[in-house]
């Protein structure tokens, strides 16, 4: 059996219940997929967004819903040993990618500033939008787990001071027609990790030029140098978890169960409101 068969059966097979049961869910929960939709699934060349890629090839070749797909990769300025990665990955997986130049790397490091991440997430966003928007799509689709929903819960709580969390689905605001969605959503990182290293695969993990000075490079990270954000928030998790193993999934559901009048204020359309409107 090829290299590419078997890590399809892995998924429906040996990781069916934490992997494509929980994809299956959440594209059913969140309404995710309809019939007649032309879906870009974005590849970052990492761990989540390629295992995204093999769960969708599954859905389309046995759902019952026809769509169409568009796998596309962009290159913000990769290193050449990265780039090389991606593309082999691609072909080892069967997944037929589409790459396009966006070079953000070369502008956003060339600024003044000091962490870029937020202003080169925007860039990237923007461009796939916009390269998703030229291929006729009507989605896109991002690789964010449900490890990624629970951090950004408290990363925006200690560091933004609100009460907010990725969507797993939303309209954008930019680009008419659009919709960006989320079916990774109730996936957990360590089940990713375990199809990953069940079938002896290696992936990017962080390859741009800010992260590779911080630690990150392929598939690891160095424990001497200074962890990002997102990394002393997901290290914070995991030392509560040890004397409360429901904590992650206390966090997952407090967004799913915000009682309106135990809140001071909240904001809904970009209007706020306090709660002493209805005192």
């Amino acid at each position: 059996m090829e290299k590419f068969k078997e890590i399809e059966r892995s998924i429906i097979k040996t990781y069916r219940k934490p992997i494509w049961t929980k994809f299956i869910k959440a594209i059913n929960d969140f309404e995710l997929v309809a019939s007649g939709d032309k879906i870009g699934v974005c590849i970052s060349g990492g761990k989540d967004s390629m295992l995204m890629a093999k769960c969708f090839q599954e859905l389309q070749r046995h759902g019952r819903v026809p769509f169409e797909l568009e796998f596309i990769v962009m290159d913000p300025g990769y290193n050449a040993v990265n780039l090389e990665m991606i593309k082999s990955n691609a072909e080892l997986l069967d997944v037929p990618i589409t790459i396009f130049d966006a070079r953000i790397y070369d502008y956003v490091f060339g600024l003044d500033q000091g962490s870029p991440c937020y202003l080169c997430a925007k860039m990237r966003r923007g461009h796939l939008y916009n390269r998703a928007k030229e291929l006729g799509c009507n989605k896109i689709a991002l690789g964010h787990h449900y490890d990624d929903v629970i951090e950004t819960i408290m990363l925006n709580m200690f560091y933004a001071g609100e009460v907010k969390t990725m969507m797993p689905k939303l309209h954008s605001s930019n680009f008419e027609g659009l919709e960006l969605i989320r079916p990774m959503y109730y996936v957990r990182e360590k089940h990713v990790i375990n199809w990953r290293d069940g079938n002896d695969l290696t992936f990017i993990n962080c390859a741009c030029r800010f992260t590779e000075e911080t630690g990150c490079g392929v598939d690891g990270t160095n424990p001497l140098k200074k962890k990002s954000k997102r990394g002393m928030m997901k290290s914070l998790i995991a030392e509560l978890a040890k004397d409360n193993p429901h904590l992650e999934s206390s966090i997952f559901s407090a967004l799913q169960n915000v009682s309106l009048d135990s809140v001071i204020n909240y904001k809904k359309n970009g209007e706020n409101h306090s709660f002493l409107e209805e005192y």
